[in-house]
């Protein structure tokens, strides 16, 4: 596809991996300061990050009675960090992480935030401390407003994709660790939860899980993905579509190549094809209530439907 406003468009892993591996280091150094000043969250929540018109921000960050924000602005190609009572500072994007890590913490001691925040790389392989690493400074803009473009669409078929739900699920949001856009749905039930950290808060609720990233170590091509946890048995025989997704042993979840969604006469039914037969596959193997987790139809509402209209 092209890359006039409004297509989808291609997004090649090997032609951006650079700056991709950077911009994750970016976003980690960020998303950390939730982490450090979130309250938790059931399901790290609590430490996510946006997709906004303009790139990735954390979303209102307590600190005492005041609160911050920071967004990867990847247009203007600039971080910006914002406090509530009124301060703003600005970081052009691009060089080495240990360069960014530092200046964003002077920026916010400037601001006077003082916090300290792990510096080790999360969920990656072979992680560099953040003040050490000067391996990850590659930052080309196009590429990052081509990724940008690019989530923004993928969070807006999710987002219609949620809207579908009645039952718990999180918002759709992106996780700085694995690097990916996300959504869960909930039944309510707690199940015994995998061991770690990480897994642990992640994995104590019965869900289905559905999502994109952009590519990484372990498949390097963009995908959409679905996975229910605890597996249900036969889960891996569930017919989905389109016909181009399919059951990933290795992986334990289901995979639609991003390629194969863009090439397609209507990617953004694909996609939604995918995210609800995956869904619907899994929540019946694992016996949901059809009364609180079945997708709702949509409808088309004319303003006199509008419960926002006066009358």
């Amino acid at each position: 596809m092209g890359d006039a406003a409004g297509e989808w468009l291609a997004l090649p892993y090997e032609e951006w991996r650079d700056t991709r591996d950077t911009l994750h280091m970016y976003a980690q150094v960020i998303g950390k300061l939730r982490l450090a000043l979130s309250p938790f969250e059931p399901g790290w929540a609590n430490v996510a990050l946006y997709v906004t018109p303009r790139g990735l921000t954390t979303s209102p960050v307590p600190f005492g009675l005041r609160t911050f924000d920071a967004e990867l602005d990847l247009h203007d190609h600039v971080l910006v960090l914002r406090t509530s009572d009124g301060q703003t500072e600005r970081r052009p994007l691009g060089g080495a992480v240990a360069e960014f890590y530092r200046d964003v913490m002077d920026a916010l001691h400037r601001m006077g935030i003082d916090v300290s925040i792990s510096v080790n790389p999360s969920e990656v392989p072979d992680p560099i401390p953040f003040p050490e690493d000067h391996t990850h400074a590659t930052y080309d803009a196009v590429h990052a407003e081509r990724f940008h473009r690019v989530l923004s669409m993928v969070d807006l078929v999710l987002k219609e994709h949620r809207a579908r739900f009645r039952g718990r699920t999180t918002p759709v949001h992106f996780f700085w660790g694995t690097f990916d856009l996300a959504l869960t749905r909930y039944s309510g039930r707690l199940v015994e939860p995998l061991p770690g950290a990480i897994r642990h808060f992640g994995s104590d609720a019965e869900m289905i899980c559905a999502g994109w990233w952009p590519g990484d170590h372990r498949l390097a091509s963009p995908a959409f993905f679905s996975y229910a946890y605890p597996a249900p048995e036969g889960i891996d025989q569930v017919s989905v579509l389109p016909s181009a997704a399919a059951w990933a042993p290795t992986a334990g979840e289901f995979l639609f190549p991003y390629d194969a969604a863009v090439s397609s006469s209507d990617a953004s039914r694909a996609i939604r094809e995918f995210l609800a037969t995956t869904y619907e596959g899994a929540a019946k193997r694992m016996g949901w209530s059809s009364v609180l987790t079945a997708l709702i139809e949509p409808t088309s509402l004319s303003n006199d439907h509008d419960p926002g209209r006066s009358t």
